[in-house]
This record gives structure tokens, C-alpha cells and sequence, in this order.
């Protein structure tokens, strides 16, 4: 693999010490290749990818211009994501929340989804500043209490 170092873990030395004290019961040496590449280390996740409004509506668009062709929802989702290079499930989401949009379903739109999350998002910047202001007025009430008395 371009780009990828490897390094071998054991080396000949090693299994020449080991040989020589063969007598002892060892499990055998195991050679493994370790990744050394920073582009993906270990245990770190990919985000999913970030599909413009347009290439939305333009999967939107051939869901309902296809739909007919097939016999279930399911089966067209999963005839048509492929096509546009993405998964069954994101088309089928994207199908449902334009038919919220367009008021053929219950639930939020995303006019009303991208209010909620503004609000909640003020809510707890609010909250977060009522805290800090609790904290503030009882350490200066606590100060003030320690204060010696003047006459």
C-alpha cells in the first residue's frame, strides 16, 4: 500500500535467543504488521457524508418519477440508492421528510426542525448562564458574610 508503513514486530535475534532456550515451554513468536499511517488510525470513526439539498432533490425527484416501476416503497429505495451512490435508508428519509415538507405527512418540517434546534440551542446557552450567575451571586453573598463587621 502506498503511503502506509509497516513495521514488523519480532526480529531474527529474538527467535535465535528463543531457540537457544528451547528448553523452556514458549508459545511461538507471532509476526504481525502494525499500521503506522496517521490518515486512519485505529478506533476512529468516519463520519457519513454530507449530501447537498440539491443532490437531495434530485434523488427526491427520481424516487417519485420511479416510483410506479416497483412493487413496494422498499424495493424502489433500495433500486434507486445505489444509482445515486448513497444508502437505502438516506433516500427513504429524504423521500419522507420532502413529503412532510409538502404537508402529505405528519410530523415537523424542516423549517419547523431547524427553529426547534435555534431554540433549544438558546435554551442551553440561557440555562448555562443562569447557572454561572447562581454560582456568582452565592460566592459573593459567601464573601460578604465573611467580611469583618465595621461600625
Amino acid at each position: 500500500m502506498p503511503g502506509v508503513r509497516t513495521a514488523t514486530v519480532g526480529s531474527p535475534s529474538a527467535q535465535l535467543g528463543a531457540q537457544a532456550a528451547s528448553e523452556r515451554l514458549e508459545p511461538p513468536r507471532v509476526y504481525r504488521r502494525v499500521k503506522l499511517s496517521k490518515d486512519e488510525p485505529y478506533g476512529e470513526k468516519k463520519s457519513p457524508p454530507k449530501y447537498t439539498a440539491e443532490f437531495r432533490a434530485r434523488g427526491v425527484r427520481l424516487y417519485k418519477d420511479h416510483r410506479a416501476d416497483y412493487a413496494s416503497d422498499n424495493a424502489a429505495y433500495h433500486a434507486i440508492a445505489p444509482k445515486l451512490g448513497c444508502s437505502p435508508d438516506s433516500l427513504r428519509v429524504w423521500c419522507q421528510q420532502a413529503e412532510r415538507d409538502a404537508g402529505e405527512r405528519d410530523g415537523l418540517t424542516s423549517e419547523q426542525k431547524a427553529r426547534l434546534k435555534v431554540l433549544e440551542r438558546e435554551v442551553k446557552e440561557l440555562r448555562t448562564a443562569n447557572e454561572i450567575l447562581k454560582k456568582a451571586s452565592a460566592y459573593f453573598a459567601q464573601a460578604e458574610l465573611d467580611r469583618p463587621f465595621r461600625k
